[in-house]
């Protein structure tokens, strides 16, 4: 990716800053409308409840305007990608866009964060002149792969096994629905029902942005609206390229690993290197992926450099180094990347040729996201995290009296310990913001149980301020079906920092009727389940912040209470002596001069 020149000239406004702070505030309204409507419209959890979805405006060469904030950052970040795939596209074949077209595209390598994630573009024309894109995205339940759903995917050997491919297809043609393309897909999708009234709910939000937009140009004017835009842009690089300059001028380097596929016997598919270097010169950063692993040209977790790994590294940057807590409300346009440089070399894991699979992306990028962190906590320790426990998804399927059903859970992480604060539990982590599904929700609508959904006891790791914890979550069919699951963290821990404690593996188990069980790997093809059959899942538990033996003894205290840890952790981890449900302080002190 080469570098993109600013031409930011400090003091030089093109609109007065109220305007265009008004301007800004209405963009960001009408995306949060386009999400809203398009959680109330949609049929399926995975936007409805999960929220994985995005919304966007971008101008007409698809740099964003806005984004919807409630959205997940990797269904919303990708979209300036998904539309610069699309006039790729266009131009290649010598169509154009026009007034009354909506474009579908989902090209991995065109833009699209992965196969599932459908893009529906509506442009905005003053007159014949095109003036911009409203934008939704969304995880689709199926995509017509190998198996059942369109996460699990993990034996899939390239992506034409991933599912159907669209690439800028129009499937309105100004203002004619192209009722073929909708037959391909009912017909060759699972739950086509789910999928084809999430694709029409994501049509009519775009459509409403699209309209939204065009009012709101046409009532400030053309001109204004276009400076206005580009003060903004300029105000959220400046910001961006003020917290880069306070950075030491220097690289910072970190490595994680990723499981893999450890039970393949070839060395090439397990144990992954993902390394990031960060060389911050000036107001400029560039981050380098070399040393990352080779791309695996048979298995989907190789990562899109466009609308993953570009995401990934953006995100992260902007959420420490712009930390909303300290900087409030900024303008979320494509001025934020202008002062970063992504480079990876091709043929990695972060940069894959085509037609490697990549659909399983999520858990890699998310890892990425963690190395980057890794990285800058040797610049900003006290802005970081320590290391993220990674999440799982799983897809859930069967079939009711000859019709599929379908339902993708996302089984959540948690967060490492943070300068003066304890990790968060249980939650999404870094560039993902989904929820998981309520209970309720999902035994009224399918043929499973949920049994448990609890903390892990006694696995929290020590720090000064202790690692989030991950949940159990135990799941019983009611009907013979099956799951697919993708997922990290069975193998390396969560790293701890500045002196903390590693974190805990994440879990999956598998138990018969009958009792049986058997441990699971992270990733798991397509497994056939009967009635009574259960998936429990243990999640991974973030690292610990800082030196356990200077932990507030009474949180230590407070943490054998609520079981996150025994009385003999306690005592091992953080040299805290506790008598009779209290703490023994002189016991304390000497154990802990003792050290």
């Amino acid at each position: 990716m080469s570098k993109r020149q600013s031409g930011v000239k400090p003091g030089r406004k093109r609109v007065d800053p109220i305007t265009a702070s008004v301007i800004n505030g209405a963009l960001e309204s009408i995306a949060i409308e386009m999400g809203h409507k398009l959680m109330r419209m949609s049929y399926s959890s995975i936007i409805r409840e999960s929220e994985d979805f995005g919304a966007a405006l971008t101008d007409a060469e698809g740099r964003q305007l806005c984004e919807c904030k409630m959205s997940t950052p990797l269904q919303s970040g990708p979209i300036p990608g998904y539309i610069r795939g699309i006039l790729r596209t266009l131009e290649a074949r010598g169509d154009k866009v026009e007034p009354g077209d909506v474009i579908m595209h989902n090209d991995p390598y065109g833009g699209a964060s992965h196969g599932p994630d459908f893009a529906f573009c509506v442009p905005v024309f003053l007159g014949k002149k095109l003036f911009g894109f409203s934008v939704t995205t969304a995880h689709h339940l199926d995509v017509g792969a190998l198996t059942p759903g369109s996460c699990g995917i993990v034996d899939a050997v390239d992506t034409y096994a991933e599912g159907l491919q669209f690439k800028a297809v129009k499937i309105v043609s100004r203002g004619r629905s192209n009722d073929a393309v909708w037959q391909i897909l009912r017909s060759n999708i699972r739950a086509s029902d789910l999928v084809v009234g999430d694709m029409e709910a994501q049509i009519a939000s775009a459509e409403i942005g699209a309209a939204r937009l065009k009012a709101l140009v046409e009532q400030y004017g053309e001109k204004t609206f276009n400076g206005a835009f580009e003060d903004l842009m300029d105000h959220s690089e400046r910001l961006m390229r003020q917290a880069i300059s306070e950075l030491p001028d220097g690289e910072y380097s970190a490595t994680t690993y990723i499981d893999g596929f450890p039970g393949i016997a070839d060395a090439r598919y397990h144990d992954l290197p993902i390394k990031v270097t960060l060389r911050v010169t000036g107001d400029e950063m560039e981050v380098d992926l070399t040393g990352t692993a080779d791309e695996i040209p048979d298995k989907p977790i190789n990562m899109p450099f466009e609308g993953t790994v570009d995401c990934a590294i953006w995100l992260t940057l902007r959420s420490i180094l712009l930390d909303s807590v300290k900087f409030g409300e900024i303008p979320q346009n494509s001025g934020l990347t202008r002062p970063i440089t992504i480079k990876a070399p091709k043929g990695c894991l972060a940069n894959p040729n085509f037609p490697a699979p990549v659909i399983a992306r999520f858990c890699p990028g998310n890892q990425l996201a963690d190395t980057v962190m890794k990285a800058l906590s040797q610049a900003v320790p006290g802005q970081v995290s320590a290391g993220i426990g990674n999440l799982r998804v799983v897809a859930f399927s069967g079939l009711n009296a000859g019709e599929h059903w379908v339902h993708m859970e996302i089984l959540e992480g948690s967060y490492g310990g943070r300068l003066g604060l304890d990790g968060m539990d249980a939650v999404d982590t870094l560039y993902a913001n989904t929820r998981n599904n309520p209970v309720e929700d999902m035994e009224s609508h399918l043929p499973l149980r949920i049994d448990c959904y609890e903390l892990r006891n006694n696995v929290a790791a020590a720090g000064k301020w202790r690692g989030g914890v991950g949940s159990i979550r135990g799941f019983t069919y009611l009907a013979d079906g099956g799951f697919s699951i993708e997922g990290e963290g069975h193998i390396y821990r969560p790293w701890g920092f500045d002196q903390g404690s590693d974190g805990t593996t994440g879990q999956l188990k598998f138990v018969a009727k009958d009792g049986a069980g058997k441990d699971l790997e992270s990733k798991v093809p397509y497994h056939r389940m009967n009635v009574g059959d259960r998936l429990v899942a243990y999640g991974p538990c973030g690292g610990g912040y800082g030196n356990p033996f200077e932990r507030d003894p009474e949180k230590v205290l407070a943490d054998v209470a609520d079981e996150f840890i025994t009385a003999e952790m306690a005592q091992a981890d953080y040299g805290v002596v506790i008598l009779e449900n209290a703490v023994d302080m002189a016991a304390t002190r000497k154990l802990r001069n003792a050290r």
